[in-house]
């Protein structure tokens, strides 16, 4: 069932070194006859020849007219042998990439000789508040407790109680905090040291600190779990770019693509923590597996259910999950649109979609955000759509059906997601429409300024295009869609055109020979278009380009996707032109080489990376917040802070980086009134009536920015225009704190001011 699903399916669509079974043959001249019998054009006696004449001859190739299929002999030979080959390249390549990105990490940080508390600062903003769950979990008293003060905690929000598995998305934390907990108990019953732990001397007047290496140190366990499944990410992208080409050099140019622009396709190996960490490689998983649902001949119940748990596992760890599976579904859908597989198939892969959505409601406690997303109004409007497939077609043209279904499909998701995000009432990702909508307009918020002005969320960088050319990746890329337009799309769309002039409808406006056909081919499972996974590719890739352009931090599904496009350089359905297998192969390895020239200088700069961790000013503070602060002690302040304080400092918060909660935006914008221009006496009122005793005051929030206009006051001129131009809250506080505040610590960086009560004043 493996090897079938990651090489063969039902039959071989494309050159991976074996030959026809006889069964395979029947079904290539069925999908030919189907095609014959339904187009009735001038040119069927040309194309019945194309296919008559279709014969794999040993060393050659046979395709399709239009270079339908491609098949060689090339490779290592057939069955177990070019399986296992494939296999231990696979493997290998894991181990290069897992070993990668820790000895980069390692390098970055020398994170193998910092203390425990210094690891913890390593993790700045929502990675430290992911890790903060890890840790509660992992050292609890047993697995139950840590799991219920996650499901009911009042310290990431105080005084609100929330499930934060609900909230955030840390199915993670929780299944390595569980094998966390078991490898501790197998090895303390084995009586096997987990760990290392010696004093560091850090010089320069800082105090030695205890270090512990092995993974008995939490931290560790936890960046090498992360490191462990994207190096396996390695692994499946050689499969995967082997089994979308049809050649293992196809796998090759996607890896060696991947590492040459490593940068522009991870972050892994800086920021182990964040969500995508452990999405993005399910997300490849999930790909692989509607690539094969794509080209199999038939699909059964156990495809859709593989497929939804695939969904599962990418849906919970990452809350921007359902832009990527929105995208997808549109694919999936014009792909059905253009007539490259039938409305049955796309039934299967819908229906694995709505059950791995519902699955993920479930385990995520009802997550609102969930079913109010265009995702889920996606899914029901493509259900709709192919469901009411007779009534369509009963339209005269062709070119008419696509385009009232491409009308059916924006209409219906724009009017479900408000009906539903009405009749729910959430708002909690009102803020995705402002970020779009003040991409393209003068529309500014708080907000939405708040996203807009950091880096991650801007528009593309022009330097990405540029480095990726440098490489090779986006010429090769372009290369590819120019072949699949002029090899797969050209072809269909002179099919559209010929039946809208051609076509002649009978009295319900549909051709006998249509309801014979279709009638046959959704009952039976009959094989679809072998161009039907390769043009699904294009349109994903240039989905992702799409979201990549509009945020810049969304390039991580553009760049990895356009790898796997590179790797169709070496199909023969696309590039059989190129002369024989051996030439195609032979300039393959040349692209390779002039890949390589710019590639290996990259390779060598990240190798060359050396850093080391030292925050001494936010180590003072979280070293004095443990000894002098009373432990029911709430604080408030600059988001990525308040990870940290919460993390370390085992103390209740009101604020934190998970932004995407309408009220936490809300209690965050009140908290940020520290940095407005407004009185200090309403800024103290507001963090009285939320519980704060004590503030962080970060003078360089005050001041710096990123660009014009996106300093905190700036932002808050949008807000308060009447203020504009008055001094900043945060300055005023900082010359005269007295009588709404007392300073307890201060740095060169950190304020720490008590919050005062009235009684107090």
């Amino acid at each position: 069932m493996i090897i079938d699903l990651l090489f063969y399916g039902s039959c071989p669509p494309f050159n991976i070194g074996i030959a026809y079974s006889s069964t395979c043959k029947k079904s290539v001249h069925k999908l030919a006859g189907r095609v014959l019998s339904r187009s009735r054009l001038q040119l069927a006696g040309k194309e019945s020849m194309a296919v008559k004449n279709r014969k794999v001859r040993s060393g050659g190739t046979a395709s399709a007219s239009g270079g339908v299929y491609s098949l060689g002999t090339s490779g290592f030979g057939g069955g177990v042998v070019r399986v296992a080959v494939i296999s231990v390249i696979a493997i290998v390549f894991s181990v290069l990439h897992g070993y990668h990105i820790s000895s980069m990490f390692e390098s970055d940080r020398h994170f193998s000789h910092l203390s425990t508390l210094e690891r913890e600062l390593t993790f700045r903003t929502e990675m430290g508040l992911y890790y903060s769950y890890f840790k509660t979990i992992a050292e609890s008293k047993t697995f139950l407790e840590g799991l219920h003060a996650v499901m009911y905690d009042n310290v990431t929000e105080y005084p609100t109680t929330i499930n934060v598995l609900k909230r955030f998305n840390l199915y993670p934390e929780v299944v390595l905090a569980a094998a966390y907990r078991t490898y501790e108990t197998i090895m303390g019953m084995l009586g096997r040291p987990t760990k290392l732990c010696w004093t560091v001397n850090r010089g320069e007047g800082m105090s030695p600190v205890q270090s512990c290496e092995g993974m008995g140190e939490p931290a560790y366990f936890y960046v090498n779990s992360v490191f462990v499944q994207n190096g396996l990410m390695m692994g499946l992208f050689f499969i995967f770019g082997t089994y979308l080409s049809g050649s293992m050099v196809g796998g090759l140019l996607t890896v060696a693509s991947f590492f040459y622009n490593h940068g522009e396709c991870t972050r892994v190996q800086w920021t182990p923590p964040l969500r995508e960490s452990f999405a993005f490689p399910m997300l490849a998983l999930q790909m692989f597996l509607i690539t094969y649902m794509l080209r199999s001949r038939g699909v059964s119940w156990k495809h859709v259910v593989l497929l939804a748990a695939c969904n599962v596992t990418f849906i919970l760890p990452w809350q921007f999950a359902q832009f990527a599976l929105l995208t997808q579904m549109t694919a999936v859908f014009l792909v059905y649109v253009m007539g490259f597989i039938p409305a049955d198939r796309v039934k299967a892969i819908v229906t694995g979609h709505i059950l791995g959505l519902m699955v993920s409601y479930v385990l995520l406690f009802g997550n609102e955000m969930l079913l109010t997303s265009f995702y889920a109004s996606c899914l029901l409007t493509v259900m709709a759509i192919v469901s009411f497939k007779p009534l369509l077609q009963r339209q005269v043209f062709s070119i008419g059906i696509m385009a009232l279904q491409g009308v059916f499909f924006v209409a219906g998701c724009i009017g479900l997601k408000m009906v539903i995000s009405k009749v729910l009432n959430v708002t909690d990702d009102a803020h995705i429409a402002n970020i779009l909508r003040s991409k393209f307009s003068d529309y500014r918020d708080f907000h939405t300024m708040l996203y807009t002005c950091a880096a991650e969320f801007d528009f593309m960088e022009v330097k990405t295009p540029i480095r990726l050319s440098e490489t090779l990746l986006l010429p090769g890329g372009m290369v590819v869609v120019a072949m699949i337009i002029y090899k797969c799309l050209l072809p269909q769309a002179k099919k559209w055109f010929a039946q809208t002039q051609e076509k002649e409808p009978t009295e319900n406006g549909r051709d006998p020979a249509d309801s014979e056909s279709e009638s046959s081919e959704d009952s039976d499972g009959a094989p679809i278009d072998p161009s039907a996974a390769i043009v699904y590719h294009m349109l994903q890739l240039m989905a992702f380009f799409l979201l990549a352009l509009i945020i810049m931090r969304l390039k991580l599904f553009f760049t990895p996707q356009l790898c796997l496009a590179v790797s169709l350089l070496a199909s023969r359905q696309l590039f059989g032109w190129v002369g024989s297998q051996t030439r195609h192969t032979f300039i393959l390895f040349i692209v390779l080489g002039a890949m390589s020239i710019k590639g290996s200088s990259e390779l060598r700069h990240q190798w060359s990376i050396l850093g080391e961790f030292s925050n001494v000013p936010h180590e003072e503070m979280m070293e004095w917040m443990i000894a002098r602060t009373p432990p029911d002690a709430v604080f408030a302040g600059a988001m990525p802070t308040m990870a940290s304080i919460k993390l370390s400092a085992h103390r209740a918060i009101v604020n934190h980086p998970h932004y995407e909660d309408a009220g936490l935006r809300e209690r965050t914008k009140r908290v940020y009134g520290m940095y407005s221009r407004k009185p200090v006496e309403e800024v103290h009122r507001d963090l009285l009536a939320m519980g704060v005793t004590h503030f962080v005051l970060e003078m360089s929030w005050c001041h710096r920015r990123t660009k014009p206009g996106c300093s905190l006051p700036e932002i808050w001129d949008l807000e308060d225009p009447q203020r504009a131009g008055k001094q900043p809250t945060c300055d005023a506080v900082k010359k005269k704190p007295e009588p709404y505040f007392k300073v307890l610590f201060k740095n060169k960086i950190y304020i720490v001011l008590k919050v005062l009560q009235v009684q107090d004043m």
